[in-house]
């Protein structure tokens, strides 16, 4: 038997069922001869993960400086950071915004109008960027439970942060029905001010104002290993 075919034999017939139902006749290639589909789709796969891990490094040059600090901030000690000026749209007389920064748990500030308070705001300011991780705000005239029913309490705060570049971040906090100071979060850097607007209170009435007796600002200690 010939090892190369002649041309007549070359051309191989198709299967019978291929005539039968109307398949082309198509030339039959040798083994070896046929198209290597794998290499192709082995470049396309080879392409792809390129592409999938040149991604993962962009996304990872973005995202992991900021997933570090977050860490570092998580388990970061604690220090007070005390404002260099604070305002208010407006006050009770006697009550002024200067009070919420005293550090003394049986002074106030409130707008002097009742209800909620709603649109109301006080605004912190730092001379130097400063990082803040952690806010208290201690609602009511007093951190004595027994005062609580004095004046509103504030509900719902909204924190507009202004950082060192000019722009603009905000945190929407929300505080308990409840006597003592509450932490929040904050994890921000670079600020220069931070205004509270109040946009709701608990136990909201016409003959009671909604008071704050004290706002505290948190920042990493210089004990903490850099």
């Amino acid at each position: 038997m010939p090892l190369v075919a002649s041309g007549d034999q070359a051309s191989l017939r198709a299967p019978w069922w291929r005539r039968l139902f109307g398949g082309r006749r198509q030339e039959t290639p040798w083994a070896g001869d046929r198209p290597r589909l794998r290499r192709v789709f082995d470049r396309i796969g080879t392409w792809i993960t390129v592409a999938v891990v040149a991604t993962l490094a962009v996304l990872g040059f973005m995202y992991i400086p900021d997933g570090v600090q977050n860490t570092r901030d998580h388990f970061a000690k604690r220090a007070p950071v005390s404002p260099d000026g604070i305002k208010a749209s407006r006050s009770f007389p006697g009550h002024n915004p200067e009070l919420l920064i005293d550090k003394l748990s049986n002074t106030w500030w409130g707008p002097g109008i009742t209800e909620s308070g709603q649109g109301q705001w006080v605004e912190a300011s730092f001379t130097e960027p400063t990082r803040l991780l952690d806010v208290i705000i201690t609602p009511g005239v007093s951190t004595r439970a027994d005062k609580l029913r004095e004046s509103a309490l504030p509900h719902r705060v909204k924190a507009t942060i202004t950082m060192k570049d000019g722009s603009v971040k905000t945190r929407d906090l929300t505080l308990d029905q409840g006597a003592g100071g509450q932490r929040r979060p904050f994890r921000v850097g670079e600020v220069t001010k931070v205004r509270f607007t109040i946009e709701s209170a608990h136990a909201a009435s016409a003959k009671k104002q909604v008071a704050i007796s004290e706002i505290e600002f948190f920042g990493p200690s210089s004990a903490n290993p850099s």
